[in-house]
């Protein structure tokens, strides 16, 4: 497999995890649509964000529901292949097609940006 680095350190990809939006974080895209916030097109409304009030709801519900924690992998897209095919790991869609849950939230996050694209755009 080819070589996936990122360009920030784990620490910065954490933090917007837990603070950013749901434009740059797969992860707030899915837990706001599990939630069922209202995603929203934003600024030129090519970004799609829960607003305002949605992101600070989903980083309270984050704060008070999800926790982090890692090991260090010199090769860590080595290892988390392994871990998706090995544990049950519904909120992964990467890598993740044989999971009962795939479809469902692929599904879920579609309609959540269908919406978003029928709303007009927020400031």
């Amino acid at each position: 497999m080819a070589n996936r680095t990122s360009t920030q350190n784990l620490r910065k990809r954490v933090r917007y995890h837990y603070r950013g939006n749901a434009a740059g974080s797969t992860l707030r895209l899915t837990l706001g649509s599990l939630l069922g916030l209202e995603l929203r097109r934003v600024g030129s409304g090519q970004r799609m964000t829960f607003g305002k009030a949605g992101e600070a709801t989903l980083s309270q519900w984050m704060a008070d529901h999800a926790r982090v924690c890692w090991i260090e992998q010199s090769e860590p897209w080595d290892l988390e292949s392994q871990l998706i095919s090995q544990l049950d790991l519904p909120l992964n869609l990467d890598q993740n097609r044989h999971h009962a849950f795939h479809s469902r939230l692929k599904e879920l996050r579609a309609q959540a940006r269908d919406r978003a694209r029928k709303l007009p755009i927020s400031s």
